[in-house]
């Protein structure tokens, strides 16, 4: 089979190319993976865990800028954000070290009745077996970083599957680990293209934990077929809203929504989408993340000042455009952009009150848009902000407690930010969508607790 061409989005130019796997490659990564989580006496020590992440940690730091240089190649992002990328890349090894340090099972109570007197038990931790990944284009460093490296702290054996667009940095990311004395069989890539190939790579029996970063069609789908035991970690996307109160200081506010709904060309899942503005500051707060939208640049993403660069694909550009004249065309005012930039750009685009049913309103855009409402009643734009099938991150923007706490209290969301935009996140913090936004929880901590077993030892004795 023909291997899979990988090509910078920007300019469609070559990059690289890496093998398109096949079934015979998967069950050769899922036979290898089995065989080293059954066999006790070849699982690394965490002193040797430790040392491997610490050791890949300084690689890292040491290759940030070919490693970010890269990254912003193959998939968009541009070189100043790419860059920060690498450092959350480096810090999130560095807290699986630390977790493994802090965390260690507990004690359990006994001795409370007289069919516990006599005993003590306590919990250790375990890994929970071979760990499948199937990663996302948008970080594709870090959210590599995300899913592997807990994976190989906590003892599983991991294979891989970046998304076939940007497959190069995980690549980068692994040889990194085997640089720093990971064992090869320990961690294996596998980038079939074929739907069916990679179905089999999730759906075999031998897949204790799934770790899905994708769309939630995909998720929910591959989540469907899953072999009975499997655990699973979904993270999909959102429309992330935002309330923006009649007090809030809007100097601070807005340059912050700007960068949440504009950075990476709104390809992050928890990016700013639609922002409910009180009447009073709604034209005031549009116009104004607008005028920032206009001096943002666009283009290359390997500048040092470009601030938005390409959708991942053309057709995402033509598919942007597309919602974007159809919401103009159903009654929203245009204020920025609202055209592309190249083929493979599309201008930062500020729109004021689109159609609650246009598809701007009610589905994610994953691209450089943000929409704009006005309301009068806060409680009637919370109630519009909880109207999607979607709850991830939200945020409240207001100089009032009370009017912050109403609306922590009452939104729809896994984390809501206070004067803060809702892409806002590190890495050891909890990090997930409800309803069909995912499904269990995501950062560093949460991550290798998923990938592990708590097993208990309970002994009895009569001088306890």
């Amino acid at each position: 089979m023909t291997d899979i061409i990988v090509t910078a989005p920007f300019d469609n130019c070559k990059m690289s190319s890496v093998p398109n796997a096949t079934k015979q490659d998967v069950e050769r990564a899922m036979t290898i993976g089995h065989a080293l989580y059954r066999n006790r006496d070849s699982w690394l020590p965490k002193p040797k865990r430790i040392e491997i992440l610490q050791r890949t940690a300084m690689l890292i730091k040491e290759r940030r800028n070919e490693l970010a240089l890269q990254a912003a190649r193959e998939g968009g992002k541009p070189l100043m954000d790419s860059l920060v990328e690498i450092d959350r890349a480096a810090d999130g090894v560095e807290n699986c070290v630390e977790v493994l340090r802090s965390e260690g099972g507990r004690v359990i109570p006994m001795s409370l009745n007289p069919s516990s007197t006599g005993r003590v038990a306590f919990t250790q931790f375990e890994p929970i077996g071979v760990v499948v990944a199937v990663s996302a284009f948008n970080h594709p460093f870090n959210l590599i970083v995300h899913q592997v490296a807990p994976a190989i702290a906590v003892g599983c054996p991991v294979v891989v599957k970046p998304a076939d667009v940007t497959p190069l940095s995980c690549f980068s990311f692994v040889e990194l680990l085997y640089e720093a004395g990971l064992p090869r069989d320990w961690c294996q890539i596998v980038v079939p293209q074929d739907l069916d190939v990679a179905t089999q790579l999730v759906t075999d029996e031998r897949n204790a934990f799934f770790s899905f970063i994708g769309s939630s069609r995909v998720g929910w789908m591959l989540r469907s077929k899953l072999a009975p035991g499997t655990r699973c970690a979904l993270e999909h996307g959102g429309a992330g809203p935002v309330i923006l109160a009649s007090d809030a200081d809007l100097d601070d506010a807005l340059p912050r929504l700007a960068k949440g709904a504009f950075y990476h060309a709104g390809q992050v899942c928890v990016s700013v989408q639609r922002i409910f503005a009180h009447s009073s500051i709604a034209n005031e707060a549009a116009t104004g993340i607008a005028n920032l939208a206009s001096k943002m640049k666009v283009g290359d993403p390997t500048s040092a000042d470009t601030d938005i660069g390409p959708l991942i694909r053309t057709s995402e550009v033509d598919r942007v455009d597309e919602w974007v004249q159809a919401a103009i065309k159903g009654g929203a005012v245009c204020l920025s952009g609202g055209e592309r930039v190249y083929d493979s750009c599309y201008k930062p685009t500020v729109l004021l009150n689109p159609a609650p049913d246009a598809n701007v309103s009610t589905m994610e855009i994953f691209g450089p848009v943000v929409c704009v409402y006005s309301y009068d009643d806060i409680d009637e734009a919370i109630e519009q902000a909880n109207s999607l099938p979607v709850s991830f991150q939200a945020a409240v923007m207001t100089k009032d407690i009370d009017t912050a706490m109403r609306v922590y209290n009452r939104i729809d969301a896994t984390a809501v930010m206070v004067n803060e935009h809702t892409a806002f996140r590190v890495d050891w913090m909890p990090f997930s969508g409800a309803r069909q936004s995912g499904h269990g929880v995501g950062g560093i901590p949460f991550t290798m607790h998923e990938m592990q077993v708590e097993k208990m030892l309970v002994i009895r004795s009569d001088e306890l």
